[in-house]
């Protein structure tokens, strides 16, 4: 590796990795700049100091770059300062090549000969078993995340400090932006008899999180035997900065997130997965396209007249082409989200929940009852079946909201 290369690796951060007992009130300044600098940068800037005289394995996807684009395992492969001796692929798997509920299972990364081990589904002693038989040191995560409850890589996160925990490794989180921001939590709070993949522990259901504050927050709160957590935190983010401020190139985190549009309304419509409606799968929109057969313009209509900030809804018509509805035209709306600072994802979910069982016959949950899992219990559905209107089921999770607000609190990095 000559000097000029590493000055190279080392050019796009501040020195320095800020460690997980750092305190919150050290809030990270703003460049006001649209130049935020992520964990890894600030990683590499110091050298890789962080990591010296470590076996170190990373667990990442796609989204793992650096700002102008390559791929941080490319990165850390081609410097001798690191001692990178495996992959971790979740959900979608490390190159990003396979669907929704798939992975790329175990493999070697053709691009680097490095061992790719495959961590979806897999959680406890038989993942811990996965970091053992890998021979790392130190696990690093590295994943853009969305910012609701229900996008799998913040469980990843969890099932992989536990593991980490279990084996005894160290375990680093390097910290990427929320796209959606961090101002304030939204949302229903998971109750522990509905934890799945989808929702592991009792958070609410927009975190309004960075990657290393939930980390913080997991290791403090919910598990059971802690792990050695360190954090590298980013510099120039604000929590009210959406991802278009942040002058870092967006990497579709799975295929069905292809802009930071998808993710500003995601932890709300998201909830269609969990009726019998499209929630967009298989358009060039999704979950900013909703809808059935037989749905008209009176959804629209009605959706509009809830008055919802931030947010107009258009009569629209689609054809997906995979997932429900593949191939048939259906009816049904498109979200417009006009003030991003005042749209409330989470309401305006809810709000079209409630509108289109209200203005369409069709309207039923899925057989499996599998809104439970993504609103965190059984209260939304049972709450709009008995006729609920859209502020009813707002006001019903306000108590357990302020509750977890507090304790999110006190993980809080970035002012």
């Amino acid at each position: 590796m000559s000097l000029s290369r590493r000055s190279l690796l080392a050019a796009g951060g501040a020195v320095g990795a800020v460690a997980a007992t750092a305190p919150a009130a050290a809030a990270v300044p703003a460049s006001g700049h649209g130049r935020v600098r992520t964990g890894f940068e600030r990683l590499a800037a110091d050298g890789y100091a962080l990591l010296a005289g470590e076996r170190v394995g990373v667990v990442t996807n796609p989204t793992g770059i650096t700002a102008d684009a390559r791929h941080i395992v490319d990165v850390m492969h081609a410097d001798e300062r690191v001692d990178l001796v495996a992959v971790f692929g979740p959900e979608h798997g490390f190159r990003g090549t396979a669907q929704a509920g798939g992975s790329e299972g175990r493999h070697d990364d053709p691009a680097t000969g490095l061992p790719v081990y495959d961590t979806y589904l897999k959680s406890g002693q038989p993942l811990a078993d996965v970091f053992t038989a890998s021979g790392v040191d130190t696990v690093v995560f590295d994943i853009q995340d969305v910012g609701a409850r229900f996008y799998t890589y913040i469980w990843t996160l969890y099932d992989c400090m536990v593991a980490a925990a279990l084996a005894g490794k160290r375990f680093v989180v390097l910290d990427r932006p929320n796209p959606v921001t961090g101002r304030a939590a939204l949302g229903p709070v998971l109750d522990r008899a509905f934890a799945t993949f989808v929702g592991r522990e009792p958070i609410s259901q927009a975190h309004g999180m960075t990657v290393a504050e939930l980390a913080l927050l997991f290791n403090a709160e919910f598990l059971d035997v802690p792990v050695a957590l360190e954090t590298v935190r980013m510099t120039g983010w604000r929590r009210t900065e959406f991802f278009d401020a942040t002058g870092l190139p967006w990497v579709p985190p799975s295929p069905n997130m292809p802009t930071p549009d998808t993710a500003l309304v995601y932890s709300g419509t998201c909830l269609f997965e969990g009726t019998n409606l499209s929630e967009g799968r298989g358009t060039t929109r999704p979950f900013e396209l909703l809808g059935a057969e037989g749905i008209d313009r009176r959804w629209a209509e009605a959706a509009n007249a809830l008055g919802l900030p931030g947010v107009r809804f258009r009569e629209a018509y689609f054809a997906p082409t995979f997932s429900k509805f593949q191939g048939k035209t259906v009816g049904g709306v498109q979200l417009h989200v006009h003030d991003r600072a005042a749209f409330d994802p989470v309401r305006t979910g809810v709000g079209l929940l409630v509108t289109a069982r209200s203005s369409w016959p069709g309207f039923a949950w899925r057989p499996d009852n599998w809104i439970d899992k993504l609103t965190g219990s059984t209260r939304v559905r049972t709450l709009i079946d008995a006729g609920a209107d859209t502020d009813e089921v707002v006001g019903a999770w306000e108590a357990d909201l302020a509750a977890f607000r507090a304790v999110r609190r006190e993980h809080l990095l970035y002012r």
